[in-house]
C-alpha cells in the first residue's frame, strides 16, 4: 500500500493540446480515490500518466514517496484494471489470474496460494478452469479484479471497470468492488464518467472539467458546499436546477416568482447579507422541491408541469419556470425565459399534477445554493 501524490502535472500532446492542466493533490494510503467527470475531462490520461502508460510533460508523481516519472509501468508497484476486461480468451481463468505471477517468475505453490486465495475472496472458485468465454461479464469482471489482486500491488488503478455492463450488474459491481477495496485496504484509484457511481463508491472524488481539477473532497461535501457552478451541475442526480436570479435585502427574485430567504441561509452564506438588488445563480436540487399540496414550505413559486415520470417512490416533475436558466450541462450557457428548458423535481408520489397544470412548488429555501454570475464560484 502507498500514498499517491500529484504534483503540477501537465500533460501536452504536441505543440499545443494541453490535456491536464497543474493537477495537484495526494492520495492517501489505503483510500479509494475516484477520478470523474464528462468524456474528454482528461481524467483517464491522468490515470494512465500514474500507470506509466502515458508520460508526464512537467511535474512530480510519487507513489510510496518514491518519485516514478520516469519509472517503468511494470516496477511502479500498481495493478491496472481495464474497461475491457483484457483477458486471454485462450486460458482458463485460473491461468488469467495467475499469468502476472508467472512473468514475475513466482514459485508454483505461492502462484496456487495466491490463485486460489483471490479466487475465493471473488467467488470464482468453482470457475477456475473454465474459460472467460464460458463466464457472464461480472464474472469475467472479478477475474480481471483477480488478476490485479494475486500481484498484491502498492495500488489499484481502475478505468471505467463497469462501463461494459448492463444497468442492474453495474450497481452489484460496484458494491462488490467497494466492499473488496475496504477489506483488502489497497490505495486504489477509480476513473468513472458516471457521478453517482464517484458518489456511492469513493472516499473522495475528484471532479474534473477540461483538464483542470474542479474540486477534491468527499462525496458528502462535494453535494453539500460544491466550489463552483459546475461541481453543483455534476454531483447529484438529476442534476440541480441552475437560473439567474436576484436577491435584494431578504427578498430572492427568481423570474415572476418572489420569496423571502430563511435566516439560516444567511449564516451559513454571510457574504450574503445586505445584499442589494445583487444578481446571483441560484441552485435548487430536485429533491428540495415539491408539491406544496402535499409537503407545504414558507418558500412557493409557480410553475407550468411539462411531464411526470411517475417511478413508484416518487415523480420526476418536469417545470417551465419563469426565469432565465444556467445549463447544468454546460455552465457556461444561459437561456431565454420560456425557450423550454425544464427544471427537474422530486415529487411526493402523493402528488396529483399532470403534465399542463400549473402547480404551485414548494421549496426548502435553506437547501439553496447561491453562486456568482461572473466568477460561477460558490457564495459563502
Amino acid at each position: 500500500m502507498a500514498e499517491i501524490s500529484l504534483n503540477n502535472i501537465n500533460k501536452v500532446y504536441g505543440d499545443d493540446f494541453h490535456a491536464i492542466h497543474d493537477l495537484s493533490f495526494d492520495i492517501r494510503d489505503g483510500e479509494f480515490m475516484v477520478f470523474v467527470g464528462p468524456s474528454g475531462c482528461g481524467k483517464s490520461t491522468a490515470l494512465r500518466m500514474v500507470a506509466g502508460l502515458e508520460t508526464i510533460t512537467s511535474g512530480t508523481l510519487t507513489v510510496g514517496g518514491r518519485v516514478v516519472n520516469e519509472v517503468d509501468p511494470k516496477d511502479r508497484d500498481v495493478a491496472m484494471v481495464f474497461q475491457s476486461y483484457a483477458l486471454y480468451p485462450h486460458k482458463s481463468v485460473r491461468e488469467n489470474i495467475a499469468f502476472p505471477l508467472l512473468m514475475a517468475k513466482v514459485p508454483k505453490p505461492e502462484i496456487d496460494r495466491r490463485v486460489e486465495e483471490a479466487a475465493e475472496i471473488l467467488e470464482l472458485t468453482a470457475h477456475l478452469d473454465r474459460k472467460p468465454g464460458k463466464l457472464s461479464g461480472g464474472q469475467r469482471q472479478r477475474v480481471a479484479m483477480g488478476r490485479a489482486i494475486v500481484r498484491q500491488p502498492a495500488a489499484f488503478l481502475m478505468d471505467e471497470p463497469l462501463s461494459n455492463l448492463d444497468a442492474k450488474l453495474r450497481v452489484q459491481m460496484r458494491a462488490e468492488i467497494a466492499s473488496l477495496q475496504r477489506r483488502l485496504g489497497v490505495t486504489t484509484i477509480y476513473v468513472t464518467h458516471d457521478q453517482v457511481e464517484a458518489m456511492t463508491m469513493g472516499d473522495r472524488v475528484a471532479v474534473m472539467k477540461a483538464g483542470r481539477l474542479q474540486q477534491v473532497d468527499t462525496p458528502q461535501a462535494l453535494y453539500n458546499r460544491p466550489d463552483n457552478v459546475f461541481v453543483a451541475a455534476f454531483i447529484g442526480s438529476p442534476s440541480m436546477n441552475l437560473y439567474e436570479a436576484e436577491l435584494d435585502g431578504r427578498t430572492l427574485t427568481l423570474g415572476t416568482n418572489s420569496f423571502d430567504i430563511p435566516d439560516a441561509v444567511f449564516e451559513k452564506r454571510p457574504s450574503l447579507a445586505g445584499a442589494q438588488k445583487r444578481p446571483v445563480i441560484v441552485g435548487i436540487r430536485p429533491e428540495h422541491m415539491d408539491d406544496a399540496d402535499v409537503r407545504p414550505a414558507s418558500a412557493q413559486i409557480r410553475a407550468r408541469v411539462t411531464l411526470v415520470e411517475a417511478l413508484g417512490a416518487e415523480s420526476m416533475v418536469h417545470l417551465a419556470i419563469d426565469a432565465p436558466w444556467v445549463d447544468a450541462g454546460d455552465p457556461d450557457a444561459v437561456g431565454e425565459i420560456g425557450d423550454g428548458k425544464a427544471a427537474v423535481a422530486r415529487f411526493s408520489p402523493k402528488s396529483g399534477v399532470a403534465a399542463g397544470d400549473t402547480a404551485t412548488v414548494a421549496i426548502e429555501a435553506e437547501e439553496l445554493h447561491f453562486f456568482d454570475p461572473e466568477t460561477r464560484l460558490s457564495i459563502w
